[in-house]
């Protein structure tokens, strides 16, 4: 046997040069956990603990466990550890997420004591959690009683978390089609939890999962970055030398194959006034194969972007042009389990649609597998993911988190972790069976789609009394709960309910909150981090450059002045943008133009870009087209960008209204998810003129606009040819535009007379003087109802019209309200989700917001004690530091190339220089306890004027009026 390291012996290593990367296997003898430790030169440095947790119901055991192990430890006796590293660390991503079959810890941080901190937390609190029957009660589920006459309700946060999951349409369909096709293992069952099924899990059961699956035989541990890698054996062996080998059967089995195809029709709540016309939704589903082969894993991901990965993909093009529904609906292939998946299907369509949508998938296929894909299709996905595969551009998530999780496709199910991160040999052998002839991926059609008997169709069926019923079964189950106890019981129960808030409202004793590693204030940077910036005039253009090595990769945006427009075009915007790629050129219609950027480049998008300016009125408003390629083949995406900035064809309505259903559909699927962005957005829009752009072109409004646009595509279609031909005429002008390069220096020598070149093609001269914009004003308080179970409840104001004076220290406030006060109030004590507040300093609008919350008014309340708790607070020093600390944590996110040109140019169009930034950060860095309590002032003042929106169901906002009195918020149904 070879030596030991901290208990550690090296079962292999080989250097993975598609990461540079060294990458080692280990397994501590001791215990048998297996250790990944990936060596390179990344310094967000990045830190994963992984247990196999098979669900054997839906009670969502493993979801509350994940919850539940970070509420205080053996060494960390604090309520929330997780909380408190918040508060006071650098970290780029602290979380927890469950998965299918597996809870995942990682954490990561470009400061190295700082991860060894975070480390050393979470370590204890997977092995040695406290996990008491109150954990459990707050966490997970129970019954809340506060007097023998009043009324009982469930509450907890996992189950208002997943209320607000199903009531999310997609969402349902997610859960309800991969546990359609493996209904005989644990993949059947829904490890976050169906609020149904919550209330049936007991403490013991909770008790007995941890013993046995947070164990280290059953952990599988990551480590990325540039740290010490000798350190890092050190440090996990300090906590598994204390534990033996033990067999834990966690062992995932293979779903026996169907026999014949399934069908099944789940209902969903689509509102009281909705007809359930056009809102069904359904999915083929198939189960593929084994994870493991490396190439067929890579040849299915790229059939799976041939089929349904652009607008032109064949599946997916003909499912929109069949008319039959409004958008794509499934997630697609899945590969992050142990049997492989893939579904795809259509939104916003009839029921007795449903048997038609099958049978074109179903003929869709068949075509394609006989008759063959178009090469250019192929040769454009190749492309596309082989550059997504070098690019490793996983934006502001960690890099080392994302390849933990690929490594995890094979090591969680006893295969050879190091087979995911390589992508070389079988993509290579991928393109050679294509140089052969081979007609491969006619043949995965064909053997794992057509011939596949595993199969199950997914209709999801509109039913407006779904909610109601869900509601009526909650009472008649709790109301048979409690005639089912006695006096003595319904007192325990009263008593446990008082006790947990007595619990949840008492704080941490100073000597617990003492234990929390954390650094000092001597470990943050006193200098903001600067990122490279040359600025010229070309013409009337303004180009901005960024000297930063991007391994080959021209990263370059385009962004287009959009206060030319008139307002009554601002709605057309995002439209128009999609557009570009997405209508065709006059050489090329959008097939052949997106297989010709899937070809040619790394991925062109559009997108809008909204703020408030720094210290002058008005907003920046551009539309950025962004796009990304190799060095080489630079000018082939100038030529691209030529002509689709100059020759797009906009004169086909039936595409352009296909463009337009497919983001009503978008937009109305986003509503329960992302209830609380909606509602920050709205509330934006009553403020200033950034926020009502916003929500024009985002928001509630939008959908509104594109519900219209349809009807009027169909009636008057010349009007709408008009304003998107007069919104290219008035944007694509280079008078207008900024140009944003991020590219080292010797490529950009290369590339920027390629550039010069494209932007004299561009029309110049006629932009004229600026648009006035006047934003029509907003109820102040609004209720938008959606059919929902929980609500996303919003408050703020302008607090520079309150009186207050922009300083450092509202980083380190915000930062700590969220992990203190609105955490503890709106979360662990309410029973939402999440509760948060924002400030935007270039605005002035503080927003309070909540996330999948049970509760309304009494959420409003807790806002508006903000104040007085801002007032009153006694802080420690120990604790302001952990806030400024957290504040500049925030402020040093960890950025990739194109993010740091990209946000270096929204930086230098806010007008937020360095020398505002630095002054900034040295205001964060002298924050005292005085500018807590300022603040606070400014927060009573808000109380008074404070604007709000709510998003939540019908029921929930009339019972806040009814106890306001009157209409106080002014009700829009939305869907």
């Amino acid at each position: 046997m070879s030596s030991l390291i901290h208990g550690f012996e090296l079962v292999r290593e080989q250097y993975i040069s598609e990461l540079n990367t060294l990458a080692q296997l280990y397994r501590h003898v001791q215990t048998g956990a297996e250790l990944l430790s990936l060596q390179n030169d990344d310094e967000n440095k990045v830190f994963d603990i992984i247990f196999r947790t098979p669900p054997t119901d839906s009670t969502g055991l493993p979801h509350i466990m994940e919850h539940a192990v970070l509420c205080g430890s053996r060494k960390y006796p604090v309520k929330e550890p997780f909380v408190e590293l918040i508060k006071g660390s650098l970290n780029t991503f602290v979380n927890a997420m469950t998965s299918i079959d597996n809870t995942s810890y990682p954490v990561a941080s470009q400061n190295v004591q700082d991860l060894y901190n975070l480390i050393d937390v979470y370590l204890d609190a997977v092995f040695y959690p406290s996990i008491s029957p109150y954990t459990f009660m707050q966490e997970g589920w129970h019954y809340e009683l506060d007097s023998l006459d009043g009324e009982m309700t469930f509450k907890g946060v996992v189950f208002n978390e997943m209320k607000g999951a199903y009531s999310s349409p997609d969402n349902l369909m997610s859960r309800y089609g991969h546990r359609a096709l493996f209904p005989d293992i644990p993949y059947g069952h829904d490890a976050g939890g169906d609020p149904v099924e919550i209330p049936n899990l007991t403490y013991e059961q909770f008790k007995r999962f941890h013993e046995t699956y947070y164990h280290p035989s059953n952990a599988r541990i990551v480590f990325y970055g540039d740290d010490d890698p000798i350190e890092r054996l050190r440090l996990v062996n300090e906590y598994l030398q204390a534990f033996t080998r033990r067999e834990v059967d966690s062992e995932i089995p293979l779903q026996t194959p169907f026999e014949s195809p399934r069908w099944i029709e789940v209902p969903f709540d689509v509102g009281e006034e909705g007809d359930g016309d056009k809102k069904a939704m359904l999915t083929v589903n198939w189960l593929l194969c084994e994870g493991g082969d490396a190439e067929k894993t890579l040849g299915l991901i790229v059939l799976d972007h041939i089929l349904i990965g652009t607008p032109a993909s064949p599946l997916r093009k003909a499912l929109i042009d069949s008319g039959l529904g409004e958008d794509l609906a499934g997630d697609g292939l899945n590969d992050g389990a142990r049997q492989l998946y893939f579904g795809t299907g259509l939104k916003g369509m009839s029921v007795q649609d449903a048997g038609r949508v099958e049978r074109l998938i179903l003929d869709t296929l068949n075509t394609l597998a006989h008759e063959g894909i178009d090469p250019d299709m192929v040769a454009a996905s190749m492309n596309t993911v082989e550059f997504d595969l070098r690019e490793n551009n996983t934006g502001r998530f960690p890099r080392g988190i994302a390849l933990a999780y690929r490594a995890l496709a094979t090591w969680l199910y006893g295969g050879d972790p190091f087979v995911p991160l390589q992508f070389e040999a079988p993509l290579a052998a991928l393109k050679a069976r294509l140089a052969a002839g081979e007609r491969y991926f006619e043949s995965l059609i064909a053997r794992y789609l057509l011939d596949n008997p595993h199969r199950v169709t997914v209709l999801l069926r509109p039913d407006p009394n779904v909610r109601q019923e869900q509601e009526a079964a909650e009472k008649a189950r709790l109301a048979a709960a409690r005639a089912a106890m006695s006096e003595a019981e319904l007192r325990q129960v009263i008593a446990d309910t008082q006790e947990l808030k007595r619990r949840q409202e008492t704080p941490d004793p100073p000597e617990a909150l003492a234990t929390i590693p954390t650094l000092t204030l001597d470990d943050l940077d006193r200098q903001c981090r600067l990122i490279p910036l040359q600025v010229e005039m070309v013409g009337q253009s303004e180009l901005l450059y960024h000297d930063l090595f991007t391994n080959g990769i021209l990263y370059l945006d385009l962004a287009f002045d959009l206060h030319t427009l008139p307002q009554e075009l601002l709605p057309f915007i995002s439209l128009f943008g999609q557009s570009l790629t997405e209508m065709g050129t006059e050489s090329q219609d959008f097939v052949r133009l997106a297989q010709r950027i899937g070809q040619k480049t790394g991925g062109i998008g559009v997108s809008t870009l909204v703020s408030a300016l720094i210290d002058r009125p008005g907003s920046l408003a551009r539309l950025v087209v962004r796009a990304k390629s190799t060095v080489e083949r630079a000018q082939d995406m100038l030529d691209i960008l030529r002509d689709i900035l100059l020759t797009v064809r906009l004169d086909n309505p039936a595409r352009f209204k296909q463009i337009v259903l497919e983001n009503k559909a978008q937009m109305e699927a986003a509503l329960a998810p992302g209830g609380h962005m909606i509602a920050g957005t709205r509330l934006g829009a009553h403020f200033n003129e950034a926020g009502w752009l916003g929500e024009q072109i985002g928001g509630i409004s939008y959908l509104f606009f594109l519900r219209q646009l349809v009807e009027q595509i169909d009636r008057d279609w010349p009007a709408v040819l008009a304003r998107l031909e007069e919104i290219r005429e008035r944007v694509i002008n280079r008078d207008r535009l900024l140009c944003n390069v991020t590219l080292d220096a010797s490529n950009w020598a290369v590339v920027r007379p390629m550039l010069l070149t494209l932007l004299d093609t561009l029309p110049g001269g006629g932009a004229g003087e600026p648009a006035c914009w006047t934003p029509e004003p907003l109820p102040p308080f609004e209720g938008l109802t959606i059919p929902a179970r929980v609500n996303y409840v919003a408050k703020g104001a302008n607090l520079y019209e309150l009186g207050y004076q922009l300083d450092g220290s509202v980083a380190v406030i915000v930062n700590y309200l969220r992990a203190t006060w609105l955490w503890e109030r709106v979360r662990v004590q309410g029973g939402a989700y999440g509760g948060f507040c924002t400030f935007d300093r270039a605005s002035g609008l503080f927003s309070y917001l909540s996330y999948r919350d049970p509760n309304l008014l009494s959420t409003l309340e807790n806002y508006d004690q903000t104040a007085d708790y801002l007032l009153h607070l006694d802080l420690s020093q120990d604790e302001l530091v952990k806030g400024i600390i957290g504040a500049i944590g925030r402020m040093d996110a960890y950025l990739l190339p194109d993010a740091k040109g990209y946000t270096s140019m929204v930086r230098y169009l806010v007008g937020e220089s360095d020398e505002l930034r630095q002054r900034f950060r040295d205001q964060v860095l002298s924050t005292t306890v005085e500018d807590f309590r300022a603040f606070g002032a400014v927060l009573v003042r808000l109380n008074q004027v404070g604007q709000v929106v709510v998003v939540g169901s019908q029921e929930a906002v009339e019972k806040a009026n009814a106890e306001k009195g009157g209409n106080w918020l002014q009700i829009t149904n939305v869907l």
